[in-house]
This record gives structure tokens, C-alpha cells and sequence, in this order.
């Protein structure tokens, strides 16, 4: 059994811009951004570079090539493909691109674009390496089955092709190269990575939907809430309003990319065989994208009504602490100005100043009950009710 070449990648989007900042790295450890040139230079080293390319075509991408012998592509589209010529066990050159993509590649990319709008906690440090796709050249039937068996992978479907096959495991792709050229295998893979980034993408962002609602619902099912709460509660809902912002721009931006490849997929007559493998895929994706972003414009619509909801309950518990301590300064003022106008002289004595001190403590005192009473008062919660919906 002949293994060709082992492919692994992902997608974020990016652009052409992008992609003249990661050159700029990857050849002379710069950046045009503000950053630590120590830390650049570190990460470049980390990366064992042998040779930079700056290719143009259909997509313009970037290749290097490191002393490990791993190939990594990047596009101006932020597909990432790394790929290794099998020269020892498939395990351990499984375990050598993993290593790279996620100790080497990923912290160097990261640190690259770390300014500016940043990613939401709840999508960061999200690793999605799987599947591997493994080429191989004219192998038999039952060689590939011992090699799902190998990697305990159940064969979830298989295609065969008069020129390829392919069989789909949990985390593994394999596919026979009977009489193709390698490159459209290759162009073929980065359609798939392409496609199941896209779709995981959009899939956490469905997730985190469904996450959002349910922690807002959980509060306003309770019908009452304590003052002390409120505060808490209302920064929390800011914070997924801002992660709500930038999780939508993110979306905007990703019906472009479904475009280009499609354009470039059909424009590649050499990508027709597999078109039978891609058929509605892109199709599919649109239509993905357009369900997940008019769910994500109900679930902004969502956490906005419950920050004016809970705006206004804390604006309440605010002008109740505001009303109690003004009773108590009134009090405070009602008090001295009668010991001033009792006495001819105010005189300074120890009764007046132990006078004092009581009325400080029973002017503290009397603040930190009624605010304590401010906090554990409840507030209605009402808002309109809205019937749940299958997410």
C-alpha cells in the first residue's frame, strides 16, 4: 500500500491584505503592526522555515516548507492546508502535523492578528484539525479496510469514481488515487476543509445562540429578581451583546467566500470529476448561512430587549438606594442643625464629641440597612412571552 501524501487544514476568514501581513512574517520575521519583535522572530524560528513562496492563480497563496519536510499553503481566503510526504509510520507523521499546526503554525498566526477586533472567548482556542486525509496511489479494497480498522474508524459512506474513491471514517478521509494527477486530489481537499470549517464555524455560532437565550430565559422564567443581582446580570447581557456584534460582522463577511470558490471550483476544468461529490454544496452553505444569521438577528433582538429590561430594573434599585441615603443625610442635617440652634456657643467637649460619634454610627448603621433591604428587594420581571421554537 502506497500513501501518497497526508493532508490536514482549516478556514478563517481572511483576505488578500491579510495575506501581504503573513508573507511579511513568514519572510523576514516583520509585521507592519505594533508588535514584539522578539516574539516575531521566536515564532518564525519556531517554525523551521527552508523556503517562502508567494504564488498568484485562481487564489493567491503563500507556501513554505520547513526542515521537517511538512508543506504548508496559505490563501488570501484563509484556507490553511499542511500536507507531509508519508516517509515513516502514518501515526507519527499524523502526529508530526498536529504537533506543527497546533504548536507552531497556529501561536504564530495568532500572534499576528492578536490587535484589533478580537475573537469572542466562546469560540477561542477551538481546535477543529480533524479530519486527516490520506492519499493513497492504486491501493486494493481490503488494504484500505485494514486501515480504517487500524485507526478504529467506522466507514461512514464511500464513492467510487472511475479515476478516484473515496471513504469517509470519523476523523479520517482516505482517497484511492487510481489514475489522477495528485494536484486535483489536492484542490479537491481544500474544497472539503473549506466546506466542513465553513459549516463548523456556523455551527458554533448556532450552539452559542442557543447558550445565550437559554441563560437570559433561565433569569426571566424566574419572574423576580433580587436587587443585589441586578448589576451583575446587566454586565453579563453587555457582554453578549458585544460578543453578539462581533460573531454578526463575522457572519457578513462569510457569504463572499462561499462565491469565490464556487467561481474558482467551476472554473477548473480538471475539478469536474469531483463535482459529483461537491454537487450543492456550495448551494447548501448559503442556504446554512442565511437560517444561522437570521437566527443570530432573533437572538441580538433577544439579548437587546432583556438589557432594556434589566437596564431599567437597576435604574429602580438605583433610585431606591439614591431615596434611602438621601433620608438618612436629611436626617443627619435635621439633627445638627437642632444641636446648633439649642446652644448659644457650640462648644468642643467630650459629650460633643461622643455625641457625634453616635450619630455617625446610627447614620451608618441606618445606611447599611436600608441598603441591605435596597438589595434583597425583588423586582418584577416583565417581559412579553415568546414561544420557543425548534434552534
Amino acid at each position: 500500500m502506497q500513501i501518497e501524501k497526508i493532508f490536514v487544514g482549516g478556514w478563517f476568514q481572511r483576505t488578500t491584505l491579510h495575506l501581504s501581513e503573513i508573507y511579511d512574517f513568514l519572510k523576514e520575521a516583520d509585521s507592519p503592526l505594533a508588535l514584539k519583535k522578539k516574539k516575531l522572530v521566536a515564532l518564525h524560528d519556531n517554525l523551521l522555515i527552508n523556503e517562502v513562496e508567494f504564488n498568484v492563480g485562481d487564489l493567491e497563496y503563500v507556501k513554505i516548507t520547513s526542515s521537517t519536510n511538512i508543506e504548508v499553503k496559505i490563501f488570501e481566503d484563509g484556507l490553511i492546508l499542511l500536507s507531509k510526504g508519508n516517509e515513516k509510520e502514518i501515526k507519527k507523521d499524523i502526529e508530526a502535523l498536529t504537533h506543527y499546526y497546533e504548536k507552531k503554525l497556529s501561536p504564530a498566526i495568532s500572534y499576528i492578528f492578536s490587535l484589533g477586533a478580537p475573537i469572542p472567548k466562546e469560540l477561542a482556542n477551538i481546535k477543529t484539525i480533524y479530519p486527516y486525509f490520506l492519499v493513497l496511489k492504486n491501493s486494493q479494497e481490503d488494504n484500505i479496510q485494514k486501515l480504517l480498522d487500524e485507526f478504529q474508524q467506522e466507514k461512514h459512506f464511500e464513492i467510487k469514481e472511475e479515476t478516484f474513491e473515496i471513504y469517509r471514517g470519523d476523523k479520517l478521509y482516505i482517497i484511492n488515487n487510481i489514475s489522477e494527477q495528485i494536484i486535483d486530489i489536492e484542490k479537491f481537499i481544500q474544497e472539503q476543509i473549506f466546506m466542513r470549517e465553513f459549516k463548523g464555524q456556523l455551527h458554533r455560532y448556532l450552539n452559542l445562540h442557543r447558550i445565550i437565550w437559554e441563560r437570559i430565559a433561565e433569569v426571566k422564567e424566574r419572574g423576580e429578581i433580587k436587587g443585589s443581582e441586578v448589576g451583575a446580570l446587566n454586565a453579563k447581557i453587555e457582554s453578549y451583546a458585544k460578543t453578539i456584534n462581533l460573531i454578526e460582522a463575522r457572519m457578513n463577511q462569510m457569504g463572499a467566500y462561499i462565491s469565490t470558490r464556487e467561481s474558482v471550483l467551476k472554473k477548473a476544468p480538471a475539478m469536474e470529476k469531483f463535482l459529483d461529490v461537491l454537487q450543492f454544496k456550495h448551494e447548501t452553505l448559503s442556504d446554512t448561512l442565511s437560517y444561522v444569521k437570521d437566527i443570530w438577528k432573533m437572538t441580538k433582538n433577544y439579548v437587546d430587549s432583556a438589557l432594556n429590561l434589566f437596564s431599567s430594573i437597576q435604574a429602580k434599585s438605583t433610585n431606591s438606594s439614591v431615596k434611602n441615603l438621601t433620608i438618612i443625610t436629611s436626617m443627619g442635617v435635621g439633627a445638627t442643625l437642632i444641636g446648633l440652634f439649642s446652644k448659644k456657643i457650640p462648644q468642643f467637649t467630650l459629650f460633643g464629641v461622643g455625641y457625634f460619634v453616635v450619630l455617625a454610627l446610627i447614620g451608618y448603621s441606618a445606611n447599611k440597612i436600608m441598603n441591605t433591604i435596597a438589595m434583597r428587594k425583588l423586582y418584577k420581571i416583565r417581559d412579553v412571552e415568546v414561544a420557543k421554537d425548534i434552534k
